[in-house]
């Protein structure tokens, strides 16, 4: 993607990288012209037309975008993510409410699920430790335990997932599966699922830190000779 010929170009000039090298962000408010090549464009209106049309119906996929874009609109920066799960979960009619959640945090999750319950809804949970299948089930080595030599139970997401597909639940919470187990948890999830906390030991499940820090203590994500 390219961007308007008055903004400086940067050092990536020349990838296609998509959205993120845009910085007029036209698409929002409409108040300036697209930049060139803006993907709003490039898409064409076949494929644009493909999704306003799921969002247009009767079915789930219309449902989810309408509930969230009144919630967003009417709570904008005056809820809690966990008081903007409620609101989505009422305007899509939502009752049974699965919790994925990650062993570290259930604690977390016990009181998710009391306030679910005080407003009304059903709270159903899966720990990501359920099954208890070792790791070495699946070719995991001991070196590559947390602790080596002892048993250590596998995320099992995929399980969580077809679990509460059983029940079978309306919407799906993730609290904080670990990379990558989130996303077998969403591939197999049958109900929509949406997130409550992300995962980050290190900055207190605020990920952003990372981000915003990068000029100072956490350079070295920009480093691209540190092997992770």
């Amino acid at each position: 993607m390219t961007i308007m010929k008055d903004e400086p170009k940067p050092d990536n000039a020349g990838k296609e990288r998509g959205c993120v090298d845009c910085h007029t962000m036209s698409c929002y408010r409409m108040e300036k012209r697209l930049p060139d090549a803006c993907l709003s464009e490039a898409i064409g209106k076949e494929l644009l037309d493909e999704c306003l049309d799921l969002y247009r119906g009767d079915g789930i996929d219309a449902k989810v975008a309408r509930a969230a874009a009144e919630v967003e609109g009417l709570y904008y920066g005056k809820l809690t993510r966990a008081e903007e799960i409620i609101a989505f979960s009422r305007r899509i009619g939502a009752k049974r409410i699965g919790l994925a959640t990650c062993v570290g945090l259930a604690g977390e999750a016990r009181m998710f699920a009391k306030i679910l319950e005080a407003n009304g809804f059903e709270p159903f949970s899966a720990l990501c430790k359920a099954g208890a299948a070792d790791k070495s089930e699946i070719g995991i080595e001991e070196e590559l335990k947390i602790t080596p030599g002892s048993h250590e139970s596998l995320c099992n997401p995929v399980l969580q997932a077809r679990v509460m597909n059983e029940k079978p639940t309306d919407l799906n919470v993730v609290i904080g599966l670990c990379v990558g187990h989130d996303s077998l948890f969403t591939k197999h999830s049958a109900a929509p699922a949406t997130t409550l906390i992300v995962k980050d030991r290190v900055l207190g499940h605020n990920p952003a830190a990372a981000l915003y820090t990068t000029g100072s203590y956490y350079k070295r994500l920009l480093d691209s000779s540190c092997e992770l």
